[in-house]
């Protein structure tokens, strides 16, 4: 009996620190866990289960461990916030599967993404016809986001990040047939002099779309 209210006082304990611990490593969705996020959970999940086991092992062999795993976490994730090489390794990209209805087979064979899954994927999201997809994005998560063609749409531009974090992305303004002299360029015009100031920066079928880090919100 005295076994039995330990493991219950052990679960009720690792409960509230496993609770706070994932309160302390942020928001997410569970559909947009990263594999750093799915790494760190399972980890933390497998010790608790070996805490509540064995009972005549110090908690202090658990909890110690789940903290040093919740600062690694947050360590990454902030430098992840800091830098967009940290980002990319830790979450990956996204990637174009479909453009104006057109499958990018070499885009598919990069993510290891077969047919099957396409079409799967586009059921879900309420798609019966590939030629009615004006672009399908498989988003870092494995979710697929799908932006369907309009009635008489002639060719709409997928809204590109040309800057994020102060940081122009070469990649995209290549992508959009432009190079980093014409950003620059049209910034400027706009009175945005100084690309380290911004923070997030799209072009969409010829229009900007600038927000300045800690730019105050107006009521």
């Amino acid at each position: 009996m005295e076994e039995i209210f330990i493991i219950a006082f052990r679960t009720i304990l690792l409960y509230f620190v496993i609770l706070i611990i994932f309160r302390l490593m942020g928001k997410r969705e569970i559909g947009e866990l990263s594999i750093l996020d799915l790494v760190v959970f399972i980890m933390i999940a497998e010790i608790a289960v070996l805490a509540i086991e064995d009972v005549e092992d110090h908690l202090s062999h658990t909890i110690v461990p789940m903290i040093v795993l919740m600062i690694i976490q947050v360590s990454l994730a902030y430098l992840s916030l800091k830098s967009q090489k940290v980002r990319q390794m830790l979450d990956g990209k996204p990637t174009i599967i479909i453009e104006h209805g057109k499958i990018d087979e070499r885009a598919m064979r990069s993510q290891r993404y077969n047919f099957d899954d396409l079409m799967v994927q586009l059921r879900e999201n309420n798609i019966d016809r590939i030629a009615d997809v004006s672009f399908a994005i498989l988003e870092p998560s494995g979710k697929l986001t799908v932006v369907q063609k309009e009635p008489n749409e002639k060719h709409k531009q997928l809204e590109t990040p040309l800057i994020v974090d102060g940081v122009i992305q070469k990649e995209h303004v290549d992508r959009i047939g432009k190079d980093e002299q014409w950003l620059i360029k049209m910034l400027s015009k706009r009175g945005y002099h100084n690309i380290s100031d911004i923070s997030f920066c799209s072009f969409t079928d010829g229009a900007f779309y600038v927000d300045l880090k800690d730019e105050q919100v107006r009521p």
